[in-house]
């Protein structure tokens, strides 16, 4: 399975280059890092005096990320840029792999030097959806905190300080806040304090170092979602973004919105409590992370790096034994769908535009949400990513469900429970 899994890996890489030739520039894979030298301005901007918030980074964007988020970014302002940019991308490359290997580890794996090679093959197949490439493209900070929040989690209740991580990682971008529900619901208080702990304790260094862009942040500019982006983006994946696409809006209706976030909260929390009962921690943990991107006023495509571990999830079912032909068949056909719809599917512009903050002379524009060109399929082509969330959601709660009625249904017929009956 090893040797399989490099020639896959391979293929993948080949298939990279395929999509958009590493080559290409701008466009190559190595060749942006635009966020990267966002985060490098913001903090050079913090080192000069000037007030981060205010600033206009780049020329025009804006710094959307908690103040403690400088003193991570930093100590790449001590290099130059292209030297931060290696040791940022290779960063991403070993917190994918790390991802694997803990996500192999929660499910049960011991970490073999087969299972290695196939997670370091992995890394290479998942570089090939679209949120992990942008990821990579734009030099983004996602996949760092997926990698905090996954080893945080997915140890036991009791383990020590276990949420104080999420925590820290939701003072840097709210967003993991989300799992403050998740473990309430659960009745986790002690995990609960820990991520309520870290964050809290997050935001008193930033105030302790930064006091005037704490405050600037945590007064005004965190309720001011139009900073990420403009709803109306086709690389907005939220609900939120599925509607101001959908009625050609940046201002869609609050309430419909509302209503659509609420329910998706329902379904993702329920689902997760879920599979949490059954012993499934790591499909918990993806589930409630996927349900923070799909709820949020605004996700881009390189937020839903959780389509990671899900993976993993699911060739751990597949290649369990015992499974019947037609649940092998289900979970094959769910990762097929799950790999095509987030693949980076290249949509190649052949004339000049203004893309963020400059003009190119071409575009390789990748993800499912740009081929929006069938009127009757833009309702899932503007958010492809949906159908995963909720197809992951739904068939967690079918096939728990359906299991647990069956061994309650086997319970109940045995030899032995109709004895316990008759006694009483």
């Amino acid at each position: 399975m090893a040797v399989g899994s490099v020639l896959i890996g391979l293929l993948a890489l080949w298939l990279q280059d395929v999509i958009v030739p590493y080559s290409t520039p701008f466009w190559g894979l190595f060749d942006n890092q635009l966020d990267l030298d966002v985060y490098l301005s913001g903090a050079q901007t913090v080192l000069d005096g000037d007030s981060l918030y205010d600033a206009k980074l780049l020329g025009q964007m804006d710094y959307t990320y908690a103040p403690i988020s400088i003193l991570l970014f930093t100590p790449f302002t001590w290099v130059s840029f292209e030297t931060a940019r290696i040791i940022w991308s290779a960063g991403i490359f070993v917190a994918l792999y790390l991802v694997i290997m803990l996500s192999f580890k929660s499910l049960g794996r011991a970490a073999s030097w087969p299972l290695r090679v196939i997670a370091l093959s992995l890394v290479a197949v998942v570089l090939l959806f679209e949120p992990v490439r942008t990821t990579v493209w734009y030099g983004q900070i996602n996949v760092f905190l997926m990698l905090i929040i996954v080893a945080d989690l997915t140890r036991p209740d009791g383990a020590r300080l276990r949420g104080v991580g999420t925590g820290i990682t939701a003072g840097i971008k709210l967003t993991p806040l989300l799992f403050l529900v998740y473990l309430a619901l659960l009745r986790q208080w002690r995990s609960f304090v820990g991520v309520l702990g870290g964050f809290l304790a997050s935001m008193i260094i930033g105030f302790a170092v930064l006091p005037r862009e704490s405050w600037a942040y945590w007064t005004g500019t965190l309720f001011d979602s139009d900073r990420v982006g403009a709803p109306q983006t086709p690389g907005n994946q939220s609900v939120r973004g599925l509607l101001a696409n959908l009625l050609n809006s940046d201002d869609p209706n609050t309430f419909v919105w509302l209503v659509l976030a609420l329910g998706s909260l329902a379904v993702g929390m329920y689902a997760a409590v879920l599979a949490h009962r059954h012993g499934q921690e790591l499909l918990a943990v993806t589930i409630v992370g996927m349900t923070a991107c799909a709820v949020s006023p605004m996700s881009w495509g390189h937020h839903w790096v959780w389509f990671v571990p899900l993976t993993v999830i699911g060739l751990h079912l597949l290649c369990t034994p015992g499974r019947g032909v037609l649940r092998c068949g289900l979970i094959a056909a769910g990762l097929v769908a799950l790999f095509l719809i987030a693949l980076s599917w290249r949509t190649y512009l052949a004339y000049p535009f203004w893309f963020v903050n400059r003009t190119v002379t071409e575009g390789y524009l990748v993800g499912l949400f740009f081929k929006h060109g069938i009127e009757w399929l833009q309702w899932f082509t503007y958010y492809p990513y949906n159908v995963i969330f909720l197809g992951t959601a739904i068939a967690t709660i079918v096939v728990l469900r359906g299991d647990h009625e069956r061994e309650t249904s086997v319970s109940s017929g045995s030899p032995e429970a109709g004895s316990t009956r008759h006694t009483r």
